[in-house]
């Protein structure tokens, strides 16, 4: 199973699209404090919409704490890495832990050091400092998933059927 990590999450616009990422891919999300920004601020829950109630999420008061409780593969993304994403192996047997770090600074390099043999990057334009956290996530999940063949994920169109477009009346 994968799991989303934010470290130190700073803009709840972008934590409440990350939840509504988790929401839909049934990928457990956990926040690490501190985070810049109050859980129940509206501009996250806007944001998630109602996906909230399709989400499980839990919140750490410490990276130490977190750690204690996840052993697992960890994935940590950050412009840092040498390493590129899609060059990482997300079919091991266990639970994978995807972290991205905080919209300014990014994850803290003590824990990047800590674990540089486990970090990872997303190409881009070398005058490129970041991409937008949310969009970071959704690569990194649905990555995983690919590689995973999207476990437990529908293919089609469930809600309006398979064959909507296909449909002469609309």
């Amino acid at each position: 199973m994968n799991h989303v990590v934010l470290v130190h999450p700073a803009i709840p616009q972008n934590t409440g699209n990350i939840m509504r990422t988790c929401a839909a891919t049934h990928t457990p999300l956990h926040i690490i404090k501190p985070t810049g920004f109050k859980l129940n601020d509206p501009r996250m829950k806007r944001a998630v919409m109602d996906y909230f109630d399709h989400l499980t999420f839990k919140v750490y008061e410490n990276f130490e704490e977190f750690e204690k409780e996840n052993p697992g593969i960890y994935h940590f993304f950050t412009r840092y890495s040498k390493k590129v994403y899609s060059e990482d192996d997300f079919k091991q047997e266990g639970e994978h832990y995807l972290f991205f770090g905080h919209e300014h600074d990014g994850i803290p390099h003590d824990i990047l050091k800590k674990y540089i043999d486990d970090c990872v990057r997303i190409p881009m334009y070398g005058d490129s400092r970041s991409l937008n956290l949310s969009n970071t996530v959704a690569i990194g999940v649905y990555e995983a998933l690919r590689q995973q063949g999207y476990p437990d994920l529908s293919t089609v169109e469930v809600q309006k059927g398979e064959d909507f477009l296909y449909n002469e009346e609309i």
